[in-house]
């Protein structure tokens, strides 16, 4: 007994230095994303936080902003161009926070697709914990002037990207942000792409009956999927649907509200959202050291609840950091939602025994169509161990070295994972 009180004693202490050791393995498995083993839902939120009055990213405020991040629940931030600075880094993975990191096409070799200089960002911070996935692009397929007027051109540069991140890397996924729904063509020109993430406007629905996004990404795809870019602004262009003209946050509490609940009650589909966006942008439209009302995008048509995309008002928070009605909702939409994908009645028919063990562990199914099923045994850094398929309804795994494990069964993307204890 007494050598099982100190496993476990050594253990718990390697898992709180665990991060000073080794970033967590992101990976995918059907239409999950798994960090160290274990499906991850995104709570996310796109950040860019670029001061009044200037054009460029200031990290002046991370301190605060990550405050008032971990108070909504967020935990993932999705950003547009490559981090490189390993102090902020640092602070965002203190917080508890991952990265989607994104990769621009060209913008004179700062870490871009075209000069191939993101492979230099992904060596260098390939390690770090922060990093959830490396992203290229941000609806590029509504600009094909950038690629002499062919839009193939991006894919192809787009999948030749996905592929040298994987040669770099292969414990993060690739992802893109894609405008709306890709077509056929879009994703067969990129089977390198791990994550299809989506800027989506449909008004304040995207699984309404009649234009059910997650059903048609189910019918097209097995992949995961989360959504980008997605929410509304805080101005109403004229009175409309029950909104007063000029700014309304109730309009945009509103709007969010839906949207979140609506991505949420389809996890079947969908890995999460990175809501538009942490901060107003006072840069978008006008004079940056003015908030003006205006501004044109691609998608405007899809904005609730005027169809008007005026984006200096997408903030949940302010330019000075006040927090909107946007914000409580997402409060107390992310602070209450549960990941939902791994069955707890499914999770209740697997037993592990031993457990814990000093020598081989048995598995018993009590659910018949777990049977036929992919499994894997992966370290609580997300090395997998040993894989295989489950073609009866008991399974011995063989000795393991002392430590921490994962079993992970994958039941068409619905993902159950129990813990298992070597000692």
């Amino acid at each position: 007994m007494n050598r099982i009180i100190l496993f476990l004693i050594s253990v718990c202490l390697l898992l709180a230095n665990a991060k000073t050791l080794k970033a967590d393995v992101v990976s995918v498995s059907g239409r999950q994303i798994l960090v160290s083993g274990s499906p991850y839902l995104i709570k996310g939120i796109c950040y860019q936080p670029i001061p009044k009055g200037s054009t460029t990213i200031s990290w002046a405020t991370l301190t605060e902003d990550l405050a008032l991040m971990q108070e909504a629940g967020i935990n993932t931030i999705r950003v547009y161009s490559p981090i490189d600075n390993e102090d902020v880094l640092d602070e965002i993975d203190a917080a508890g926070i991952k990265i989607i990191m994104g990769f621009g096409y060209n913008n004179g070799g700062n870490y871009d697709i075209l000069s191939g200089s993101f492979i230099d960002y992904i060596n260098k911070y390939k390690n770090h914990n922060a990093i959830l996935l490396w992203e290229f692009g941000n609806e590029y397929n509504y600009h094909p002037e950038w690629f002499s007027n062919d839009i193939v051109n991006w894919y192809t540069a787009l999948n030749n990207a996905a592929d040298e991140a994987h040669y770099e890397d292969d414990n993060h996924p690739t992802a893109t942000a894609h405008g709306e729904l890709p077509d056929a063509a879009a994703r067969n020109a990129c089977p390198d792409v791990d994550v299809w993430g989506m800027n989506i406007y449909r008004w304040d629905n995207p699984n309404a009956n009649d234009n059910n996004l997650f059903d048609q990404w189910k019918n097209v795809s097995s992949k995961p999927m989360y959504l980008a870019e997605t929410g509304g602004d805080r101005y109403m262009a004229a009175t409309m649907n029950g909104y007063d003209e000029g700014e309304n946050p109730r309009a945009q509490a509103d709007a969010n509200k839906s949207i979140l609940n609506n991505i949420f009650n389809r996890q079947d589909i969908c890995s999460g959202v990175t809501l538009f966006e942490f901060c107003d942008e006072w840069w978008k439209a006008g004079n940056p050291s003015v908030h003006d009302i205006g501004g044109i995008a691609p998608f405007s048509s899809g904005v609730p609840y005027d169809a008007t995309a005026n984006e200096e008002y997408w903030g949940i928070v302010d330019i000075d950091r006040n927090k909107t009605l946007a914000f409580e909702e997402v409060k107390t939409i992310y602070k209450s939602i549960q990941l939902s994908i791994s069955n707890s009645s499914q999770e209740s028919n697997i037993l592990v025994y031993p457990n814990p063990s000093n020598h081989i562990v048995n598995i018993k199914i009590l659910l018949a169509n777990l049977v036929n099923r992919p499994y894997y045994i992966s370290t609580i850094s997300g090395q997998i161990i040993t894989q295989g398929i489950i073609v009866d309804k008991t399974l011995q795994i063989p000795t393991l070295k002392s430590g921490f494990y994962n079993l992970v069964i994958d039941n068409e993307g619905i993902i159950t994972s129990k813990k298992i204890i070597i000692y």
